[in-house]
């Protein structure tokens, strides 16, 4: 399984090479307000591919810091639970105490 992923990370290394040397040519992106900014196209793809990135990594981290909440109560929740039960199977276990003993 280690070959098949290393192979297909080097197509795509190959391919996104090959993108990047094909397309140097610089482009202009304008913005509003007269804004410019000039750059190699792959340069500017990059970019803007990395600020989306990270733009979806800040948008799901609210809902990451929930689940790892909710995760950790259920964790303390289980572990409570299991101490209930092994304490209850150690009176399970353990033999009725005589009520008296009586010595001749």
């Amino acid at each position: 399984m280690k070959i098949v992923f290393r192979i297909v990370a080097v197509i795509l290394f190959v391919l996104f090479f090959g993108f990047a040397l094909k397309n140097t040519q610089e482009v202009a992106l304008r913005y509003f307000l007269g804004y410019e900014m000039r750059g190699p196209l792959v340069l500017l793809l990059l970019g803007f591919f990395c600020a989306g990135a990270a733009l979806g990594i800040l948008a799901i981290m609210p809902t990451l810091v929930r689940l790892r909440r909710e995760l950790a109560g259920l964790r303390r929740q289980v572990s409570g639970l299991e101490q209930e039960r092994a304490a209850q199977m150690q009176v399970r276990v353990r033999p009725p105490q005589p009520d008296s003993v009586i010595n001749s």
